[in-house]
């Protein structure tokens, strides 16, 4: 199934390229999401390069998990082992909303007892679209 018939529809499957914004301001951070979307059930992985400054070059990945209802998207970001102790210790936990043609989500994410941030991904077939929103970026 190519990533348009995947896409097309309620359905999320694809790649996905996102950034997410701290609430104390800064850059933002790049990740790309695989996701599969099973009847609204989602899983995949992330990758993304690290912020914290004794990771500074490295990559590190997770896991997601969760599901989408109508236009409304959640999961769970779960940082792989090899992150563990790094800093990357906790899960994340993304909610958001789809916008109406179903190739952005948008909202915010947040570590238990931290202050939340927020976040934007584009299906990959969208990336053109994501140089028209870098007003985002100065958010």
């Amino acid at each position: 199934m190519s990533e348009e018939d995947a896409g097309g529809g309620e359905n999320l499957t694809g790649v996905w390229h996102g950034m997410y914004t701290y609430p104390y301001g800064g850059e933002p951070t790049a990740f790309v999401a695989s996701v599969l979307d099973t009847a609204g059930a989602l899983s995949g992985t992330t990758h993304e390069a690290s912020t914290l400054p004794w990771l500074l070059g490295v990559t590190v990945f997770a896991t997601i998990g969760g599901a989408r209802e109508g236009e409304n998207v959640s999961f769970l970001k779960t940082y792989d082992d090899a992150a563990q102790g790094s800093g990357y210790d906790r899960p994340v936990r993304y909610e958001g909303r789809l916008n109406a043609d179903r190739t952005e989500i948008e909202g915010r994410w947040r570590i238990a007892g931290e202050p939340e941030g927020k976040f934007l991904m584009i299906r990959e077939r969208q990336r053109a679209k994501a140089a028209a929103r870098t007003a985002y970026e100065k958010v």
